[in-house]
């Protein structure tokens, strides 16, 4: 059995192993992001997170983000997490089941112009896929955050326009990757407002 600090030693290496490998796995998906996502908000769109546990969290992070700030002074973003609303989570849920706890926010709140990202370290997170098939009925740019198996799914290759799979299976490892994503595409979305003084 390891002791703690080789476990620390593992843990951070195999975090290195899987960022080290994001760029080749995603950087082409994040690149396309980052200019869809500057385009939607530029034509009055907004972008939305949705996720479960961790991914949830992730969710409002990267959201708050957008609307506050990431690192400079710019005019607030359009972003919104559909896992906040307590009551529409809960009354969802209640009259229609779990499964359609987003889908039923994105009905009522998203668009053509919109970027509507679902976060599921699996992939088949139900409700997850039922949002995004939700926003693809509409019209939005649906983008699938998951791991490196969650892309295989027939299911969610139906529902996304874009699939970022961070390459890693572990739960914990993908997550790390998510919120760098995340944090890219927050800081060259942010760049690109500030360089044109919005």
């Amino acid at each position: 059995m390891k002791n703690q600090r080789e476990q620390i030693e593992q843990t951070i290496s195999d975090h290195l192993e899987a960022v080290t490998l994001l760029n080749d796995a995603c950087g082409e998906v994040l690149e396309t992001l980052v200019q869809r996502t500057e385009g939607a908000l530029r034509a009055g769109g907004k972008i939305c997170f949705f996720g479960n546990g961790g991914s949830a969290a992730d969710a409002q992070h990267l959201a708050t983000e957008f609307v506050v700030r990431y690192t400079r002074q710019r005019a607030a973003l359009a972003s919104i997490a559909f896992t906040t609303d307590a009551s529409a989570l809960t009354a969802g849920g209640n009259d229609f089941g779990f499964e359609a706890v987003f889908a039923r926010q994105v009905e009522a709140l998203c668009g053509p112009d919109d970027v509507v990202v679902g976060i599921s370290t699996s992939g088949t997170s139900a409700n997850v896929v039922a949002g995004l098939a939700a926003a693809r009925k509409l019209g939005a740019l649906t983008v699938l955050f998951t791991g490196k198996t969650g892309s295989e799914g027939a299911r969610a290759e139906d529902q996304v326009d874009l699939i970022l799979a961070a390459p890693s299976d572990v739960t914990a490892r993908v997550q790390e990757c998510h919120l760098l994503a995340g944090h890219i595409l927050c800081d060259l979305v942010e760049e690109a407002f500030v360089a044109d003084g919005k």
